[in-house]
């Protein structure tokens, strides 16, 4: 199962972005996180250009909690997106890349009230507001402010969206958003409203990851659009934008079915047009949050294969240099991966074997009994589909340093981040010894 560039070249390697992946193993190390380019961009037109031919008043918005580094930030610029982050963090990432403020809408469920200070100051284009206790902070930032903040509220619209229960965010009982059916987000329109230096834009909804069915989409076309007629009838102001998130689901296994851009975006905007007419309330202007549809199957991991334990009739395990620290997925939510033997990309699978990482814990297993060829220590085993929630969530469990970010394109290899050290594990220790730096070399 291959995607975006990736193919198997005359040395029988697999090869991404034409660079053989066995050789970039070699100069980079293992474990390694590979970012097709190209396919990266395409991905980012395909979504923009096929929301823009369905409804011109729109908006396509990278999440970058999938995968953000400064080189991301400048591809999905140049691109023509615009950016979500969900922290200071992540805004200051984006400000160091000289991102447009203008594209930055600010996400989060508990910004502090130096994140929104940072935020009100770099100027972004909208900060959507999570609770009563931000709308608060940012009145008293509004007051040093020329010109008005502009927000859109988060909507917790009621619907569960069949996935996972840790990706699930649109259901009442959610941390994010002002709820409907308890008249939170009414009490919130009115609060905005009567806040000075503060410009209610319009809302925002997010019903969930992983979605591979058009109902939710359409369920939240309908409650967002009902909430937008009741507010224009008890305020008398016409919803601008609404903002529907993302959840469009990839697929990392052949068991996975999503749905096309295409039908992703046909679905949603159809019903949002529908519910307008029924209403008779004029067409917002459509805003999108994808971020793994972007990344995820754009991104591979690279990993070198050690120690191999057999037991007879039981399992065969292959342990690779790393595991739950690059990629904690299967152990948060029992996520679901494809692989392949890099360095032996077209041989026929010969036995079951269950890839285990090196972290200490029995958890720490990345794929459960997949078919591969025969297995050696050596190998190099690549994981598909690692783009989205694997450099993002990443750790130094174990004192693991993270690895490496390269991205791939027209033949060559661009690193953009670099490994880290063993040096960089102890960089903020303030204890200090006598002893002169340990060298290994």
């Amino acid at each position: 199962m291959l995607f975006g560039t990736a193919r198997i070249n005359e040395l029988n390697h697999l090869e991404i972005g034409g660079c053989d992946t066995v050789d970039l193993a070699r100069e980079f190390g293992t474990p390694l996180y590979l970012m097709d380019e190209e396919y990266i961009r395409k991905n980012c037109r395909l979504y923009k250009h096929t929301l823009s031919k369905l409804h011109k008043n729109s908006e396509v918005i990278y999440a970058g909690k999938a995968f953000l580094t400064m080189g991301m930030c400048k591809i999905i610029e140049e691109e023509d997106l615009s950016l979500d982050v969900v922290s200071g963090g992540e805004l200051y990432t984006a400000i160091s890349a000289e991102f447009p403020a203008k594209r930055i809408y600010f996400h989060g469920n508990n910004k502090s009230y130096e994140e929104l200070r940072m935020a009100v100051k770099y100027g972004v284009g909208r900060i959507i507001v999570d609770n009563f206790y931000e709308l608060e902070m940012l009145k008293d930032l509004a007051k040093k402010q020329r010109s008005k903040i502009k927000i859109l509220l988060r909507i917790t619209p009621g619907i569960e969206a069949h996935t996972h229960d840790y990706i699930k965010t649109g259901q009442l009982d959610s941390k994010f958003g002002f709820g409907l059916e308890n008249g939170h987000a009414v009490m919130a329109v009115e609060h905005a409203l009567s806040s000075k230096g503060i410009k209610l834009m319009g809302f925002h909804c997010h019903i969930g990851s992983q979605i591979f069915e058009r109902e939710p989409f359409n369920m939240a076309a309908e409650v967002m659009l009902k909430f937008a007629r009741d507010i224009h009838e008890s305020f008398g102001i016409e919803t601008s934008e609404i903002d529907f998130g993302g959840g469009f689901g990839i697929k990392y296994t052949d068991d996975d079915r999503p749905l096309s851009v295409e039908n992703y975006l046909e679905t949603l905007v159809d019903s949002v047009k529908l519910w307008s007419e029924k209403l008779n309330i004029r067409v917002p202007k459509i805003l999108i949050e994808p971020g793994r549809a972007i990344v995820g199957a754009a991104g591979t991991t690279l990993y070198t294969v050690g120690s191999i334990k057999n037991i007879p009739g039981v399992r065969k395990y292959i342990s690779v240099d790393g595991g739950m620290s690059d990629n904690i997925r299967p152990a948060l939510y029992g996520a679901k991966y494809s692989a392949m033997i890099a360095n032996k990309a077209g041989n026929p699978p010969e036995e079951k074997v269950s890839v285990a990482g090196k972290c200490c814990e029995s958890g720490d297993m990345l794929i459960w009994d997949i078919e591969l060829p025969r297995v050696v220590p050596g190998d190099i085993l690549a994981i598909f589909c690692t783009g989205a929630y694997h450099y993002t969530m990443s750790s130094n469990y174990n004192m693991l340093p993270r690895p490496a970010v390269v991205f791939v394109k027209d033949g060559s290899a661009q690193l953009m981040v670099q490994r880290e050290t063993y040096e960089d594990l102890l960089r903020n220790e303030v204890f200090k010894t006598n002893k002169k730096s340990v060298s290994f070399a």
